[in-house]
């Protein structure tokens, strides 16, 4: 028996797009992109942060200044209510999206379980 897990893969997804967190999230960001002031302080965050993360996976150092710079950043973001909003939203999605992983997960980990029995 074949199994094209790709195609439940796409079933899934689909099934994903239909969540009401998926939904939450795609509200959220509507709400981000509508209000100027947001948008434009939540594109600022996001380019400090992979900013940041880049130097980071090349090794590079990450100055004082920057450092700051991005907290200061993601305070003024965390003080926004659209921008918290989106970024409940999307933890929920991802506790969602965790609780997928865990559920493909569990064969794998029953397989290595059988080990110990």
């Amino acid at each position: 028996m074949t199994v094209n897990i790709y195609d439940d893969l796409n079933k899934l997804e689909a099934s994903l797009r239909q969540t009401n967190e998926f939904g939450e999230v795609q509200k959220a960001i509507e709400d981000v992109k509508a209000d100027e002031a947001a948008l434009s302080l939540f594109t600022n965050f996001r380019k400090i942060q992979l900013n940041l993360q880049e130097k980071q996976m090349a090794g590079e150092e990450i100055s004082q200044e920057e450092l700051e710079y991005a907290q200061k950043t993601a305070q003024l973001a965390q003080q926004n209510e659209k921008i918290m909003g989106m970024l409940q939203a999307e933890m929920q999605l991802s506790g969602l999206i965790e609780e997928v992983n865990r559920v493909l997960m569990k064969p794998v980990q029953q397989l290595y379980e059988s080990m110990v029995e």
